[in-house]
């Protein structure tokens, strides 16, 4: 048998450097929120392989979905020989996505490549080159993922130039607002700041849409108010301008609800999933208006391997659990619990300078100094480490990697969560020793 050990030494030998690995354990199998390393150590899993895994590793339904249908067929390219699985996915998509009105989804294969069709899409349905993103977003690490996404290191440099005609403007990061202003009195200035943008960076008649993520994944879980898309939107119907949302890791049931965008009350001109759609398997959307997916001429849009059988059979199952099985409603109650958790342990320890998310999509921005907000960025490091030694794999997010964020599956049991938390508990109290 292979050993943890082994492997790593022969991954620094054939694996380039560039591929960055958290932890020094190789996955030997994995169920529901708990992985086995090769060594035949436990590992209860708060990262869900970024976000992948909302319904748990291997979900029964997921796995047997993609038997059945891996032993009827596993690709014939959807543009040659099409199947009923990728017109019966779309058509689930399009009724479950916010917004009363008709639509059609395209499916391609990760969340970078759903994020440049959208783009695509939007340019040629308005006739405009410009897309407007926002500070601390990621979008993928194709180029114009890259160009869209806001942290330079690691994500962006060396790797220039980067695509044209794409701009940033603040978010609203409420814990340290861009434009230094309280929550309570501040009238969405953040959102207001779209117009005077018009004027010092880009037009608004050439600008083809608004880019954004509900709950800001690698940035942080920046987590707007609820007043704040609705403003967006105003703003962007007024100028003729498409708002695009990006799901990628925020839907699919990460906040208990499908997409988190619904938490807002808006519906967005096209939305974009991925990671969680179908449950491990590559998959990824962009779901939109039908008279804007309408727009691209034949042959504009496609992918070889986009909407593969196997995945959309996973997709389907995924879909199943969350909503029939009812794992959304347990989305909301361990919401609820971690939530409670993470107040409490922000009331003990004066590191965690905020608490913020939606549902089970939490996060803990790590401070110095509650005042100044002072980020700990080696603070945080070191608490990932200490977590993972102690058996639980979290991951750290934001501009200054200070931010602990909350990914586990689901499915996570009441005695696996509460084990979590006490790991996470101790690791808070050996930074203060």
């Amino acid at each position: 048998m292979r050993t943890n050990e082994e492997l790593a030494r022969q991954l620094t030998m054939h694996v380039p450097p560039g591929l960055a690995v958290l932890t020094t354990s190789f996955a030997k199998e994995a169920r529901g929120a708990v992985i086995i390393d090769m060594n035949g150590r436990e590992l209860i899993d708060f990262a869900g392989g970024i976000g992948v895994t909302n319904v748990g590793h291997c979900h029964p339904k997921v796995v047997a979905a993609i038997k059945e249908q891996a032993e009827k067929f596993i690709h014939t390219c959807f543009h040659v020989v099409p199947y009923a699985a990728y017109v019966d996915l779309a058509a689930r998509l399009n009724e479950l996505a916010p917004g009363g009105f008709s639509k059609m989804t395209m499916f391609v294969n990760s969340g970078a490549e759903a994020v440049e069709n959208a783009v695509k899409i939007a340019r040629h349905a308005t006739g405009r080159p410009a897309i407007i993103a926002f500070e601390n977003s990621f979008h993928g690490r194709t180029n114009l993922g890259m160009t869209l996404t806001s942290k330079v290191k690691p994500y962006k440099l060396g790797f220039g130039p980067f695509a044209s005609e794409t701009y940033r403007m603040p978010y609203a990061y409420c814990y340290r607002c861009p434009l230094g202003l309280k929550q309570e009195g501040c009238r969405m200035a953040c959102a207001d700041h779209l117009e005077e943008f018009f004027i010092t960076h880009v037009a608004a008649e050439k600008t083809a849409a608004v880019i954004a993520e509900p709950v800001q994944g690698e940035g942080g879980f920046v987590t707007p108010p609820p007043e704040y898309f609705s403003r967006l939107r105003e703003i962007c119907d007024k100028h003729g301008i498409l708002m695009i949302i990006d799901e990628v890791q925020s839907g699919m049931g990460r906040t208990g609800k499908i997409f988190a965008i619904d938490h807002w009350g808006v519906a967005p001109d096209l939305i974009t999933t991925a990671k969680s759609l179908a449950g491990g398997m590559p998959l990824s959307a962009v779901t939109g208006r039908t008279e804007i997916m309408n727009t691209s001429h034949v042959g504009g849009l496609g992918s070889t391997y986009g909407g593969n059988p196997v995945a959309l059979a996973a997709a389907q199952a995924v879909l199943e659990v969350l909503i029939e099985d009812g794992l959304l409603q347990r989305g909301v109650i361990l919401g609820e619990l971690m939530l409670k958790r993470f107040k409490e342990m922000q009331d003990r320890h004066e590191i965690i300078g905020d608490v913020r998310g939606k549902g089970p999509m939490l996060a803990l921005e790590l401070v110095r100094d509650r005042h100044t907000k002072e980020p700990a960025t080696d603070e945080a490091k070191k608490l990932v480490s200490i977590c993972y030694r102690k058996g639980l794999i979290v991951l750290s997010c934001g501009n200054h990697g200070n931010v602990i964020r909350t990914l586990m599956p689901l499915v996570i049991s009441e005695e696996e969560l509460d084990r979590g938390l006490c790991i996470l508990e101790e690791a808070f109290a050996e930074l203060h020793q």
